[in-house]
């Protein structure tokens, strides 16, 4: 039976990449939806993954090579520019895909999404790339100009990576984003061990390997692990293994009164409620101002059953004294809004959408966060903050400025179970996407002392 043009990878890739580049859908999420709503064989899903990371991923470096063949860029639509990229991305960095196979499929989304001077506009435009070639990127001259579009990183963003860890860190960090991500997932000890997830997921089919960043961390091939059993069972769940750290960090005890300050989906709070005992009257609440969003942390609770020691609240966390009273909690984590530097391998389109800008403007809510929940915390206890950036205007910044207001704080060493990076000269603790090919992640402990 002949396939239906409109459900193949190339198609469905088309039409993902103009809904990311227009609407601003998340690439991760929107993926995952097409996939299931498609019923895709797993070779037609890993293909339209390819493509939609791909394309995402190497959008500068892919428009550098289409634009000296396009000469009104402005006039094309914003599916062809699209079309035409993915096109161009198969040529390039999929080479087992015949380059006829590649043209045919192309010129017939071309027509049958538009018109005939569509069809011939994107035959012709192929045409000339495969009987030219591309232009090299080494005939850029300036260096940063040239990393940016040999890495698909704005300018502003290297130049800011350049400033805090050098020209070297930065290539290498850059050279690492454009790979795939893991697929990991956290072992929720209440359940099971690791080693029984490990057992379980491995008789599912899965390939399994322990995590050198978490130990309660797995990373999974083989398989979505979300269709698994010992996820339905409640025995995993999805987090990147940098995440993980967070509540690693905490040192929570069994009865203490915890503060999840921007908690949604729930990630970090059910993994503080790991460590949480009921019959302490352990418990930890998770806030977030959107309620469909809370309903992700109480859901996410209730799966893995641990429903008894988690609360859940529609609260913005700058309002927290109009619902706590001083010195309520044991520890309190602040894992802040931030501009997900740190998620480009994970959510490559954020590197087009943030600006400078936009992280000036996020430190000032991070500030308000941090100085709102801090009267809340006992004396002697413990603020985690945390981001999924790797600017330092959003993390080690933010604690220089917190510090110097509330002088009752101080950083302390952030421990890891595993000893990450345990030769490092800061107190905070940054991981950067090419440290473990895991997300970007900064995390800080502060101590009050009254």
């Amino acid at each position: 039976m002949k396939t239906d043009l409109k459900t193949t990878p190339r198609f469905l890739a088309v039409d993902l990449l103009t809904r990311v580049a227009k609407q601003g859908t998340y690439s991760n999420i929107a993926l995952n939806q097409v996939i299931k709503n498609n019923h895709m064989e797993v070779r037609d899903a890993h293909l339209l993954t390819q493509l939609v990371y791909g394309v995402i991923q190497r959008r500068l470096t892919l428009e550098y090579w289409l634009a000296p063949f396009v000469k009104n860029p402005a006039k094309m639509d914003n599916w062809v520019q699209e079309l035409l990229l993915s096109a161009i991305y198969q040529m390039h960095y999929l080479d087992k895909i015949p380059t006829r196979a590649i043209f045919n499929e192309s010129i017939e989304i071309a027509k049958r999404k538009g018109h005939a001077g569509t069809r011939k506009f994107v035959t012709g435009v192929l045409h000339a790339i495969e009987r030219e070639g591309i232009r090299p990127i080494s005939d850029i001259k300036d260096d940063i100009e040239r990393l940016s579009i040999e890495s698909s990183t704005p300018v502003w963003l290297v130049n800011e990576l350049i400033k805090q860890v050098g020209l070297e860190k930065t290539t290498h960090m850059l050279a690492s984003i454009n790979e795939a991500p893991d697929q990991s997932v956290r072992v929720n000890t209440t359940k099971a061990t690791v080693e029984e997830v490990i057992e379980k997921m491995e008789a599912e089919g899965f390939d399994v390997k322990r995590s050198q960043v978490s130990p309660v961390g797995l990373l999974v091939t083989n398989g979505f692990a979300p269709d698994s059993g010992v996820y339905h069972d409640g025995l995993i769940t999805i987090q990147d293994e940098s995440a993980m750290l967070v509540a690693d960090a905490m040192n929570i005890q069994p009865g203490d009164k915890v503060l999840d300050a921007c908690a949604a989906p729930g990630g970090k709070t059910t993994h503080i409620a790991s460590f949480l005992d009921e019959s302490l009257f352990g418990e930890v609440v998770g806030l977030d101002i959107h309620a469909h969003k809370v309903k992700l942390i109480g859901d996410n609770a209730r799966r893995l059953g641990l429903s008894s020691v988690v609360e859940e609240m529609v609260l913005d966390a700058r309002l927290i004294s109009e619902e706590f009273d001083n010195e309520y909690f044991d520890s309190i984590l602040v894992d802040a809004p931030c501009s997900g530097i740190g998620l480009l391998r994970r959510k490559p389109e954020i590197k087009y959408e943030k600006t400078l800008a936009d992280s000036n403007n996020l430190q000032k809510i991070q500030l308000a966060i941090l100085d709102k929940v801090a009267p809340t915390l006992k004396n002697g206890g413990r603020l985690t903050y945390s981001t999924c950036t790797i600017l330092d205007i959003e993390n080690k910044d933010v604690v220089k400025q917190f510090v110097e207001t509330h002088p009752e704080f101080k950083v302390i060493e952030t421990p890891t179970t595993l000893a990450l990076k345990e030769d490092r000269d800061d107190k905070e603790l940054t991981i950067y996407p090419d440290d473990y090919h895991s997300d970007g992640f900064f995390i800080t402990c502060l101590e009050k002392q009254l």
